[in-house]
């Protein structure tokens, strides 16, 4: 499943159509229904959007759209996430891409594999904590 879309938008005061740098965006996971989603979220004509079902021709896209942000899924089938961002971060051409990285599945193997892969940042890695409910 692949989709790009851009956009032109018309100046204000006069009658040029200036084109808008549109921000690309490619987003890999294995799930069709997970990418259907995450195009409904994401997509609202505001972003070039580029979404790779198969984890084999991540690598491949994200080096052909060179995109300002991969949003990756670290459980894909196939070439597993991790691999992947591994393989983006040692490559000159990638590795200064910003890449969010997440799990619909939270195990501690998840967080030491990321810092582990060079993940930028262990704290945004971290699942959120839910204070404890209180009624007083």
């Amino acid at each position: 499943m692949t989709r790009t879309e851009g956009r032109v938008t018309q100046m204000a005061d006069t009658n040029q159509i200036a084109a808008t740098p549109v921000q690309k965006v490619v987003v890999v996971n294995g799930n069709t229904e997970v990418l259907g989603m995450l195009e409904t979220v994401l997509d609202a004509g505001r972003y070039d959007m580029v979404f790779v079902e198969s984890s084999d021709r991540a690598y491949s896209q994200i080096k052909k759209v060179v995109p300002n942000l991969v949003i990756l899924c670290t459980r894909i089938e196939e070439l597993e996430g991790f691999q992947l961002l591994t393989m983006l971060k040692l490559d000159a051409e990638t590795k200064d891409i910003p890449i969010l990285t997440y799990t619909t599945e939270y195990e501690g193997q998840d967080f030491d594999s990321a810092i582990s892969q060079l993940a930028d940042d262990e704290e945004d890695f971290l699942p959120p904590q839910r204070p404890a409910l209180r009624m007083n």
